[in-house]
């Protein structure tokens, strides 16, 4: 089981590059970071200083969207770091929350999401590709591998997942829901002719090791509101008890009231009072090193490839010695 590092690249710049050095030192093969604009310095410069400073990490957004840069721009970005640091990105991707509604913009569709997943990857790997109706192709590519990882939640998302991502990211760690989702995907991928072992499985959610569960809750309570934003879009889309859409992921949305970007993705969020103590115990990986190697173990045996610690709390530096020294050697043994 591989595993990833998620971070927020709130300044300085420093601090992140330096978390994900020790991650490297820890095991972890992957860094990712959120990917949005106003919220956040910029990931893809970011990203070369990380590239610069490790060996193998592996580093991409966690996601980045088709529509706040041009297809052909975020091609040649992961292009030129593969150039200069060997074919050592990721480009995650998804319909766009944060990114697009804090700049006063709807989430992209499925549709244009579909099409820029083909796009970037071919103008990456050095392929043509069209392009608001023009055949273009970015001549200096040698040798380039851009894999694609999609994020997806309801039904027609996961669809296209496994249609045409080269990865799925599900971005919370329930074991059923889990479960559900991935088999959606593979099913997707068989239907579509491909290969449904051959799409990677990265699971990402908060992991906060300790023995005080109240207070790791409420350091990764954030994390049910951040999911929350995705899940009232299902509803909205396809009803509160609809069966293409679990309960048990709709169900604690129901409180849910509204939601400040000013605080997403942070511990303390007050806008995520509505989550229970239930679904940050299912959607994260918290309490003691043993409660953590059995939920991952019970995540790999379903099928997933790379477990991704979101480390927005007050315990990062913890958590990333924690999993290098005690968690990641067991799982990979």
């Amino acid at each position: 089981m591989d595993f990833g590092l998620v971070l927020q690249t709130d300044p300085p710049a420093s601090q992140v590059i330096s978390l994900m050095k020790r991650a490297e030192r820890g095991g972890f093969r992957y860094g990712w970071t959120f990917d949005s604009a106003v919220l956040w310095q910029e990931p893809f410069v970011i990203y070369s200083q990380i590239l610069a400073n490790t060996q193998k990490l592996h580093v991409g957004p966690m996601v980045t969207n088709p529509g706040t840069r041009t297809w052909e721009v975020t091609a040649s970005t992961f292009a030129t770091l593969n150039d200069m640091y060997g074919n050592r990105t990721v480009c995650g991707i998804g319909r766009g929350d944060s990114a697009m509604r804090v700049a006063g913009r709807k989430p992209n569709t499925l549709a244009r999401l579909g099409e820029a997943i083909e796009v970037i990857r071919d103008l990456a790997e050095g392929r043509e590709a069209e392009v608001d109706g023009n055949p273009i192709r970015i001549p200096w590519i040698r040798d380039g591998k851009l894999p694609v990882w999609m994020a997806a939640y309801g039904p027609k998302a996961l669809a296209l997942a496994g249609e045409k991502a080269d990865g799925f990211i599900l971005q919370l760690a329930d074991p059923y829901l889990t479960e559900w989702m991935v088999k959606a995907v593979r099913e997707a991928a068989a239907r579509a002719g491909r290969d449904p072992d051959a799409i990677t499985i990265c699971v990402a959610a908060p992991a906060y090791v300790g023995d005080d569960l109240a207070h790791a809750r409420d350091q990764c309570r954030w994390f049910g509101g951040m999911v929350g934003n995705h899940v009232a879009d299902l509803v909205s889309r396809y009803g509160e008890h609809s069966s293409m859409v679990p309960d048990a992921l709709t169900e604690y949305i129901k409180s849910r009231e509204g939601y400040d970007y000013s605080h997403h993705g942070r511990a303390g969020n007050p806008s995520t009072d509505f989550v229970p103590d239930e679904i940050v115990d299912r959607f994260c990986l918290l309490g003691p090193v043993e409660a953590h190697i059995e939920k991952l173990r019970a995540l790999r045996a379903l099928g997933v490839d790379q477990f991704a610690v979101y480390a927005m709390h007050d315990a990062r530096e913890h958590v990333i010695d924690t999993y290098g020294e005690h968690i990641i050697p067991v799982l990979n043994s």
